[in-house]
């Protein structure tokens, strides 16, 4: 089987079967294109055959993505498991003898989470929107809601009409994989949906079970969603870097602030890994070592003990040499 009839194949199934996203989809079909330009590019335009491509040439293909492209660790890893599933599919309906990439070392990727907002800046955010006309009180939802359940963007403008149950105060949300989870619905949401709704049929141009429109009537994208928080982020005056997937952080982090279980914030989140999970605890424990060091005394009295050795090491480097360390010499029991 050529590569390319391989890549439609692999396509087909991770939509039937695996269910996966469009974004999922995406970045899949664009790793499996950059290889297979590539590997056309040595065979003068020829399309492999999969069972021809070994492990030593998808190396160099990587290398080459390393060196002269430039590729971050993330995306290299994200590269290296697009392949391994591939290869994995082809080996398991028996269109290749061997996966090449089964023993391809992912390179390590830090997962820092700065990208989340303190619970002020948040209460800001929400604080300064306009909620007069339809789209200020669109956006206010949007952002309650993003917020007030934790969701993917993906999952925020993927919401219709049936899936949010103003009455018992419940979303149901479809996740990665077509997975569903049911996520309850904060008040403010509830209250900023509510609203919202009252001015939603302003924005229809024909009917639309989405929930979130633009100002043509259709369902928001992804993109505009970004797009929007960054204009709101600029008019609060906070950190326009913030995504709407920082809400979601956001959401995350100050429920372990406050105490929530770990497992309980998993369901919410719809994560399938608790370690995925476990990245919030680092946030959160950090934030507590900062909130610790500017405020309990013993910091405070070990941050007075270290600048006063600081500055005892200081006066001891200045010593003429030759003379005697006056400390050192000096006589008693402490």
């Amino acid at each position: 089987m050529v590569y390319k009839d391989a890549t439609d194949l692999f396509a087909r199934y991770l939509i039937a079967e695996r269910g996966a996203s469009a974004h999922t989809l995406r970045a899949y079909a664009s790793d499996l294109r950059q290889l297979g330009e590539w590997l056309r590019g040595r065979r003068k335009g020829a399309d492999p055959e999969v069972d021809e491509i070994g492990h030593e040439e998808i190396q160099s293909w990587l290398h080459e993505q390393a060196t002269t492209q430039n590729n971050k660790a993330s995306s290299l890893a994200r590269k290296i498991s697009t392949l391994r599933t591939f290869f994995r599919y082809l080996l398991r309906h028996e269109h290749v003898e061997v996966n090449p990439a089964e023993l391809l070392v992912s390179p390590k990727v830090s997962h820092p989470l700065t990208n989340f907002m303190g619970v002020d800046d948040v209460f800001q955010l929400l604080e300064k929107n306009s909620k007069d006309t339809p789209i200020g009180r669109r956006d206010h939802a949007m952002w309650e809601v993003a917020y007030g359940c934790g969701l993917r963007v993906s999952e925020l403008v993927g919401l219709d009409l049936d899936r949010v149950d103003l009455g018992e105060s419940w979303v149901r949300v479809r996740g990665k994989g077509n997975k569903e989870r049911m996520v309850p619905l904060a008040r403010k949401a509830k209250e900023a949906l509510l609203a919202y709704y009252e001015k939603r049929p302003d924005m229809l141009k024909e009917p639309n079970d989405a929930i979130f429109l633009n100002v043509r009537g259709g369902r928001l994208t992804t993109r505009s969603v970004r797009r929007l928080l960054k204009q709101h982020l600029i008019a609060a005056g906070l950190d326009p870097d913030v995504t709407p997937h920082g809400l979601r952080h956001s959401f995350a982090t100050h429920l372990l602030d406050s105490g929530a279980d770990l497992r309980g914030i998993q369901e919410l989140l719809g994560h399938a890994s608790l370690s995925t999970t476990e990245r919030y605890t680092h946030v959160s424990m950090q934030r507590l070592v900062e909130a610790y060091d500017k405020a309990h005394p013993h910091a405070k009295r070990a941050s007075r003990e270290e600048r006063e050795a600081s500055r005892a090491a200081r006066v001891k480097s200045m010593a003429v040499p030759g003379e005697p360390d006056v400390d050192a010499d000096a006589g008693g029991s402490e």
